[in-house]
């Protein structure tokens, strides 16, 4: 481990998630980017805009076998994602995987078993529990506010889905499994947090509703528009224009899920609504509370002390605020993405407990996948695999054996 004060690091890939390395580079504050590698020469020109100095590398084997590279962000595409993290592990470098884990439940569980193994440190990038509404959330439920949870409701209206995950390789089923996978891992993290559980038994159902019928593809090989993205978008959905070659993931779903704690949970995702929308409701056997946006401006409602219709009031309301406690910031994720990047360093260097879990981690993947398998079959219920006992001790010791 380098003893200059800023932990060096690598990053791999630097594509949608590249925020995350200019986050991470932070030269004089405890961490810089001192190697990027990326095949496609848009992205490295990008990276040297955004990342002056940086060295830049095509093949990710320059960055995983630098001398000067302390650890690694792992921000390539979902199915890369274990095979190189397993590299570096066994290269004795700490790593950042960006979630997914990886898109199957036998590939997570190669990575913890390798991580173990090595007694390398893996961090996973599930930023939401850093997100002030998750905290919120999290922090209500933990005082009582709705008493015991027993049920949480999840819906996500993915207003700009024909642009991000309809252009490139999102839409597709090798490279991500499903969009329940790839787009829901964060969302069935944060249930699982707030419920206090893991899904057991999951059924779903889904279907590719609008953009399969669009002919307006990319030709094979064909690289992304540069205007594959503009805040406004094309309104309705069918006017999307130069979309992937190849489209089989599902745009819309919807699942049910019963967690080994007993909570009965529901998520539901569409991808062609007008509006960029997330909304929690967790309910308890002494009241409900419910989020209104999640990020600056935003906040938390409570209903808790008496029956009623419909209260727009609510017996308490708690805004969103920022890390240092003022109004909710936009610093990546509402300020979440700062703190996981703190986080990941604070542990490459000294090691202990995390807000976010690997093996939680590999629960969402699962969870995804078995919901996945279900939606395909007709809706048929799936059981979801426990993970490994002695892995999970592990991991739930801060990645120690004693």
């Amino acid at each position: 481990m380098a003893t200059t004060t800023d932990l060096r690091l690598g990053v791999l890939g630097y594509g949608l998630r590249g925020s995350l390395a200019r986050t991470a580079h932070r030269p004089g504050a405890g961490s810089r980017v001192v190697a990027l590698a990326d095949p496609d020469p848009r992205a490295r020109a990008a990276a040297a805009a955004a990342l002056p100095g940086v060295r830049l590398h095509t093949g990710h084997q320059d960055v995983t076998d630098a001398p000067d590279v302390d650890a690694v962000l792992v921000l390539t595409p979902d199915d890369t994602h274990a095979a190189l993290a397993c590299r570096l592990l066994r290269a004795d470098k700490p790593v950042f995987v960006e979630k997914p884990l990886d898109i199957t439940v036998e590939r997570c569980d190669r990575l913890l078993r390798t991580a173990r193994e090595t007694g390398t440190r893996l961090y996973v990038g599930h930023n939401m529990r850093h997100m002030p509404v998750v905290r919120t959330m999290r922090d209500l439920i933990a005082r009582g506010a709705v008493g015991r949870v027993r049920t949480v409701w999840v819906r996500h209206f993915v207003g700009h889905g024909g642009d991000w995950y309809f252009k490139d390789w999102h839409a597709e089923r090798r490279r991500t499994t499903g969009l329940l996978l790839q787009k829901a891992a964060h969302d069935i993290d944060v249930l699982h947090w707030l419920a206090g559980g893991w899904t057991r038994d999951v059924q779903a159902l889904g279907d590719l509703m609008v953009y399969g019928d669009n002919p307006h593809r990319r030709a094979p090989g064909e690289p992304k528009a540069d205007d594959w993205y503009t805040e406004d978008g094309r309104w309705p959905p069918h006017t999307q224009r130069a979309l992937n070659p190849v489209i089989d993931v599902e745009d819309v779903s919807l699942v049910n899920m019963r967690l080994d704690n007993g909570v009965l949970a529901a998520y539901q995702q569409c991808h062609f609504t007008p509006d960029y929308w997330r909304n929690y409701t967790v309910i308890g056997d002494e009241g409900r509370l419910e989020n209104f946006g999640d990020g600056p401006g935003g906040c938390v409602k409570v209903w808790n002390t008496r029956r009623s219709g419909y209260r727009p009031d609510a017996d308490g309301t708690y805004p969103l605020l920022a890390p240092g406690g003022g109004p909710g910031a936009d610093a990546g994720h509402g300020g979440a993405d700062p703190l996981l990047v703190e986080e990941f360093v604070r542990f490459v260097r000294d090691g202990g407990p995390t807000d976010t879990s690997p093996v939680a981690a590999r629960m969402a993947v699962a969870t995804g996948c078995l919901a996945t398998a279900s939606l395909r079959d007709g809706g048929t219920p799936r059981r979801v695999p426990a993970p490994d006992a002695g892995l999970a001790a592990y991991f739930e010791r801060g990645q120690t054996e004693t």
